[in-house]
């Protein structure tokens, strides 16, 4: 074992997923949670959402010790920093200004997806003996190799984070809110935990969407017709159209999500007059439902909180998840019994002037984040005897 941990940890990168056969990487990252999935790093390159056209250039990290595979990392190098959900303009904005490149820089993350997870899938024995600081300058020294200003590792779990923290590294606070499962019989169990007039305003919302002759329709991906998930596709467009925006995943993205995760994949449409009028899409993990795109040609009333989260409670009640996590952002969530939840990013900047002016910034934002998540808590609708 001393010459096993003696024998230094490096880093090599791949250019494509496809370098890394299936069983190697879903061995260190399991299935259990759909983004971490050899399948969808493969339908995200293949699709062409993630190739060097559109600024995401795959280079995944393969970690060695000696000549032993021990983990890997899904890994980019980015020429712009859209997609991401941790954002860091100003510090490119500022790069710039002073002359200096900030892009290429190199991003540990799953593209488009502001889902907390783990980010270094290490085998065991690996974890448990590694030290942060020989993988942080293993990091670091990658980053340089490729050409890059910097690192950056986004919405790590509590066990990356635990590898991640050294004091040379820099840490960023984010909030957002999820709903957690307290082993509700249905939705009505939920309901009964909320104060009066919260549980109230929700049942009228409900109501308001049946009223306007709205039914919900579930199709799992083992049985997902093509002409639902065409339709589906058309709303998930419209909804970065509203915003002068191109959707950052295509089609064919879609499709082999059907094709290689149907049994995490789900769509829930929104049906009036039997035409769809709105859809949502879930993807479940292990104890974790995940709501990940909406969309809708037209606008009806509280239709959005009923296909996007109370759908998706429901989803998550009858599949018996913990927790769903409904994405980023979003404080009209917090009156509909989300919580508040800090989420994490890592970050290494070469230059050094750069470097310490970011972490003056970072602790500033981190007790503006902490005192944010604190006010969140204590508007909670839940019954006082219920807050968690």
């Amino acid at each position: 074992m001393a010459e096993s941990v003696a024998t230094p940890l490096t880093i090599r990168t791949v250019r494509s997923i496809a370098e890394i056969p299936a069983h190697i990487w879903d061995g260190f990252s399991g299935t259990g949670n759909p983004f971490l999935r050899h399948s969808f790093f493969k339908a995200l390159e293949d699709s062409g959402c993630t190739v060097t056209a559109t600024g995401w250039t795959p280079s995944h990290l393969v970690f060695y010790r000696g000549e032993k595979p021990v983990g890997v990392a899904p890994a980019f190098l980015k020429s712009h920093s859209r997609g991401e959900y941790v954002f860091d303009w100003a510090w490119a904005d500022a790069y710039q200004r002073y002359g200096f490149d900030y892009y290429p820089k190199l991003l540990i993350a799953v593209p488009f997806t502001p889902s907390v997870g783990a980010r270094l899938l290490l085998d065991k024995d690996e974890r448990d003996r590694i030290r942060p600081e020989d993988l942080n300058d293993a990091l670091d020294r990658i980053a340089s190799d490729r050409g890059a200003s910097s690192w950056h590792l986004l919405f790590p779990d509590h066990s990356d984070q635990q590898l991640l923290d050294t004091p040379e590294r820099l840490h960023r606070l984010g909030c957002q809110f999820h709903w957690f499962n307290r082993e509700y019989e249905d939705f009505d169990a939920f309901l009964a935990t909320l104060t009066s007039r919260k549980r109230k305003s929700i049942r009228k919302e409900r109501r308001d969407v049946a009223a306007q002759g709205i039914e919900f329709r579930h199709f799992s991906g083992a049985c997902l017709p093509d002409h639902v998930l065409s339709a589906f596709f058309v709303f998930y467009q419209a909804t970065y159209l509203k915003r002068g925006q191109r959707p950052y995943l295509n089609r064919e993205f879609f499709q082999a999500l059907r094709q290689h995760q149907p049994d995490q994949l789900h769509i829930i449409m929104a049906i009036k007059n039997n035409e769809m009028i709105a859809g949502a899409l879930f993807l479940t993990g292990t104890n974790t439902l995940y709501g990940r795109y909406w969309g809708c040609l037209e606008e009806y009333n509280h239709l959005h909180f009923e296909a996007c989260y109370y759908q998706g409670i429901e989803l998550a009640i009858a599949q018996g998840l913990h927790c769903f996590d409904a994405g980023a952002q979003g404080e009209h969530k917090l009156v509909r019994g989300f919580e508040p939840v800090l989420t994490h990013s890592w970050h290494w900047v070469a230059n050094p002037a750069f470097a310490d002016a970011i972490a003056h910034f970072t602790r500033e934002e981190a007790r503006e984040v902490e005192a944010y998540r604190q006010a969140a808590l204590e508007a909670l609708p839940y019954r006082q005897q219920e807050k968690p």
